[in-house]
C-alpha cells in the first residue's frame, strides 16, 4: 500500500475512533456534565464534529481513486440496484420509528431531555424493519457503502472496508449504551430479533412454511 492510501486509511480509521469516542457511554456522560445547562446541546455538537471532519476524507477518497477493484457489470447490476433498493426501504422504514428532531439534535434542545434511542417518549418499537433487525440504519449503510457506486477504486474499496468494520464496532458500543438503558426489556428483544442480518427472521419464516 503505497503512503496516500494508507493515510487514507488512517484518516478514516481516525474518524471512526473520534465518533465512536464521542458516542460512548462514558465520554458522552462526562462531556454532557461538564456542558451544565448547555448538555442537552451535545447531541447537535456532536453531529456537526461528524459532518465537518467527513467531508475533507469524502473529497481525499474521490480525487485519489486509483486502480479499479471491481465493477458491477451485465445481470450483477440486477444485484447492486436490489441491493441499494433494500438500503432505501431500511432507511425509510427505520426512520418511521425515530424522531428527526432527536436525530438533528435540535428536540434535545427544545424539550430539555434525550434519551439513547432519539425518540421523545424514549421507547423502542418492533414495527417494520426493527421487527426483523435490531440496527436498519447500520445493515442500510453496510449495502450503500458497496452497492452505491457503479465501480470501486482502491480508495473506495479502503473507504467502505473502513467503515464497514466501524458499523459492525459502533453496532456493538450502541447496543451497551440501550443495554444499560433498558435491560431485560432489550435483552429479551435481542433475543427475538437479529443485530444486522435478519437471520432469526428467516429461520422463523422457513419454519412456518414447513
Amino acid at each position: 500500500m503505497s503512503v496516500e492510501y494508507f493515510m487514507l486509511a488512517a484518516g478514516w480509521l481516525v474518524w471512526c475512533c473520534l465518533h465512536s469516542l464521542l458516542i460512548s457511554q462514558t465520554v458522552s456522560e462526562r462531556l454532557q456534565l461538564w456542558l451544565g445547562k448547555y448538555q442537552f446541546y451535545y447531541r447537535l455538537f456532536f453531529n456537526l464534529i461528524a459532518v465537518v471532519t467527513l467531508l475533507p476524507l469524502m473529497v481525499a477518497t474521490a480525487s485519489l481513486r486509483g486502480e479499479t477493484v471491481y465493477s458491477w457489470h451485465g445481470l450483477w447490476q440486477l444485484l447492486r440496484f436490489g441491493g441499494v433498493a433494500i438500503c432505501l426501504w431500511l432507511f425509510r422504514d427505520g426512520a418511521k420509528n425515530y424522531d428527526t428532531g432527536f436525530l438533528l439534535g435540535v428536540s434535545q434542545i427544545r424539550l430539555r431531555q434525550h434519551h439513547t434511542l432519539l425518540v421523545e417518549n424514549g421507547k423502542f418499537s418492533r414495527r417494520g424493519a426493527l421487527g426483523i433487525i435490531r440496527h436498519p440504519w447500520y445493515s442500510g449503510s453496510f449495502l450503500l457503502l458497496w452497492t452505491a457506486l457503479p465501480s470501486y477504486h482502491q480508495s473506495s474499496v479502503i473507504a467502505a472496508g473502513v467503515l464497514s468494520l466501524y458499523l459492525l464496532v459502533g453496532s456493538w458500543l450502541e447496543e451497551q449504551k440501550i443495554l444499560l438503558e433498558y435491560g431485560d426489556e432489550y435483552r429479551r428483544y435481542q433475543q427475538q430479533v437479529s443485530m444486522l442480518f435478519p437471520w432469526k427472521w428467516l429461520m422463523r419464516k422457513m419454519r412456518g412454511r414447513q
